[in-house]
């Protein structure tokens, strides 16, 4: 994996969270559209916790209207693709690993633990090694993961695997999956949105090959 640098550290956060008595009407759709949604049943999310909603939607409620885009879009990704909960989270991780995307991190490993991951395979990703012991489904989606970032495609050979196993609708759906997290990290990592306090960052900074 190429070096990234985190954004998320002692800088300030650049988009402070909006009250929820501030937002707009165009802001307080795409608020109710989060804390409505499927993610509220998430403990601990944004989505689940009262006062000013955090994470990237903090930041897209600068853009109401594509920002409510955005967010229905993940919640599709999220909670109705047709690859498997811990396999759609290893995707995410190994997206927010990519970009060192410290906050993106420390909310979707726990997802993914909780889903069934090893924790060991999210430890190795987080070193920036591959995993020394995965499931068939899992080694797949994390070398079709890896190849999207890495050579911004698919080979042949890696597009047959996941078609052979998941499908079309499961290959646009890694694919949905690992661009839609490109756009979280992004905006995080841009945002500087920090950790909860006393947590410390998770991923370390890895040195170019």
């Amino acid at each position: 994996m190429s070096e990234q640098k985190s954004q998320t550290s002692a800088a300030p956060q650049r988009f402070k969270q909006i009250p929820p008595e501030k937002l707009t009407p165009e802001q307080r759709t795409l608020a109710d559209g989060v804390r409505s949604g499927p993610r509220s049943a998430i403990k601990n999310s944004s989505a689940a916790t009262p006062g000013p909603l955090g994470g990237p939607f903090n930041v897209w409620l600068r853009s109401p209207d594509i920002g409510n885009v955005i967010q229905s879009l993940g919640a599709a990704i999220r909670f109705r693709s047709s690859i498997p909960s811990k396999l759609n989270e290893l995707a995410i991780i190994v997206t927010a690993r990519q970009w060192t995307a410290q906050y993106e991190w420390h909310a979707h490993r726990r997802l993914a633990v909780e889903a069934g991951l090893d924790p060991a395979i999210a430890d190795d990703i987080a070193q920036g090694r591959r995993p020394a012991r995965m499931s068939e489904d899992e080694a797949l989606v994390y070398d079709v993961s890896r190849e999207l970032h890495e050579t911004h495609g698919l080979s042949d050979a890696t597009y047959q695997r996941a078609f052979d196993r998941f499908g079309e609708k499961g290959v646009v759906d890694l694919i949905a999956v690992n661009g839609y997290y490109v756009l979280v990290s992004m905006t995080l990592n841009v945002d500087r949105t920090p950790l909860p306090a006393g947590v410390p960052l998770p991923l370390p900074e890895l040195k170019s090959a």
